[in-house]
């Protein structure tokens, strides 16, 4: 499939031919619902934990007598029936993350990167550079209309562009390596570089 090829000031630049095998798919919502799962999975801490019976800090002192009280038969208050005693089987720090085989992470991207070609909100501009400046970039990007975008480089991102990037809210920027389908999904408009595509497709083929 062929697309148009823009410069940051709007200009036009030609034209690139994109990969069917990448941008071509008919996205599957399924494929797609398994990474951005094991992707969120990954991300997710696991420290929530709660203080178990041998934990909490009352006396282990028996409360009362065993017999003749007419009520239920306790050793101590940390029981998990009592108000601030122990939780039984509560949370525990653990991994949140499960397996998922590179074959299937790459496939999923792939039909990430087709679904926003799908959508139209696919834009390939000739280079992410920049001097510098936030507010001149930040005047490019609204005359361009990105409203939440993410923008993906060649191997390494420019680093003056970052800088001006970087407190210009709803715009993002990853290498190559760093392009998910989690952060791709989640932007209105996905902006790749040539570089960046060209370093896509040779990650991807």
């Amino acid at each position: 499939m062929k697309l148009d090829v823009i410069k940051l000031d709007g200009g036009k630049a030609g034209s690139v031919e994109l990969s069917e095998d990448l941008f071509g798919l008919e996205p599957r919502a399924d494929i797609l619902h398994r990474v951005v799962r094991w992707q969120r999975n990954n991300a997710q801490a696991g420290t929530h934990k709660v203080k178990t019976r041998s934990e909490t800090s009352y006396s282990t002192k028996k409360i009362y007598r065993q017999k003749g009280t007419g009520g239920a038969r306790h050793g101590d208050r940390n029981a998990p029936i009592f108000r601030k005693g122990g939780i039984y089987k509560g949370p525990t720090p653990r991994s949140h993350g499960h397996d998922l085989t590179k074959k299937f992470r790459k496939l999923g991207l792939k039909h990430a990167l087709s679904a926003k070609a799908k959508a139209g909100e696919l834009v390939v501009i000739e280079s992410a550079e920049s001097e510098g400046k936030t507010a001149a970039l930040a005047k490019q990007v609204k005359d361009l209309g990105w409203k939440r975008a993410l923008i993906i480089d060649g191997a390494a991102v420019n680093e003056a562009f970052a800088v001006a990037a970087r407190n210009i809210d709803g715009l993002d920027i990853l290498p190559t390596m760093g392009a998910n389908v989690y952060d791709i999904l989640k932007r209105d408009t996905l902006v790749i570089t040539k570089a960046g595509v060209e370093a896509l497709e040779a990650r991807l083929k």
